[in-house]
């Protein structure tokens, strides 16, 4: 308020029309494959590039995980937000990784409640898998998921079981070392953008909580072609200009 001189409502209408501006604009980004940084060209060198950092898999292009982001208890539909694994109220997003630290597609926001393989199935992401996620002879590339996945041609999970011998140990354990990379790029989000972590602040039905979320991934992929991320340091793999991401 001292610096710009306006009133609080002033100042939200301003940040709420901003945020509708980026997310009618450019939220398409999150949601299709269609992009120049997505070519089949392009994601097998980013399955090089994970194969090269330790990975057993040689045409693994990225990474899916769902991520809980809580908000403030609600007065009605406690029950729907509610995660029983982490014991909070929350809103999830479905997030696909790249090995540049940009996030390739977001789903979201669902009930805190839902399963990741629910995510899954209503974000329709296999049948895009599928008709997107080739390299450019044709061939079947993937991307790697926590236990809660389905094992399909374009979607691999761990072995899992009380079968699992040790060479299969050792390979889950190799393909988690790469597959933590997801995890920092929802660390970058959360740093960035700390009033998302504030979740006594995002009030469901209050305020767009599911759209501030997906507009500062946005953000944060802008960010990581300016400045690279955690992500891209350790692959070496330099994410796209911001012409070409926005273009």
């Amino acid at each position: 308020m001292p610096r710009f001189a306006l009133s609080v409502p002033q100042l939200s209408m301003i940040s709420n029309l901003a945020m509708n501006f980026v997310y009618d604009r450019w939220g398409r980004l999150l949601q299709t494959f269609e992009q120049e940084w997505l070519s089949p060209a392009n994601l097998q060198q980013y399955a090089h590039t994970i194969h090269d950092h330790g990975a057993p898999l040689p045409n693994c292009w990225g990474f899916i995980d769902g991520t809980v982001r809580r908000v403030c208890r609600p007065g009605q539909h406690q029950r729907v937000l509610y995660n029983g694994h982490k014991k909070v109220h929350a809103i999830k997003f479905q997030s696909v990784v790249a090995p540049n630290g940009m996030c390739a597609n977001l789903y979201g926001p669902v009930e805190g409640k839902r399963h990741d393989s629910t995510m899954l199935a209503r974000s329709r992401l296999l049948e895009s898998l599928q008709q997107h996620s080739r390299a450019p002879d044709g061939s079947i590339l993937c991307i790697y998921g926590d236990p809660a996945y389905p094992l399909r041609l374009q979607l691999q999970a761990p072995f899992r079981g009380a079968q699992v011998n040790e060479q299969q140990k050792n390979w889950n354990k190799a393909m988690s070392a790469v597959r933590c990379s997801v995890e920092w790029v929802f660390g970058d989000i959360l740093n960035y953008f700390k009033f998302l972590d504030f979740h006594k602040n995002l009030k469901i039905q209050l305020s767009a909580v599911g759209k501030m979320y997906i507009v500062c991934v946005l953000l944060q992929n802008s960010r990581s072609c300016f400045y690279g991320s955690t992500t891209s340091n350790y692959f070496e793999c330099p994410p796209p200009l911001i012409q070409e991401y926005f273009s």
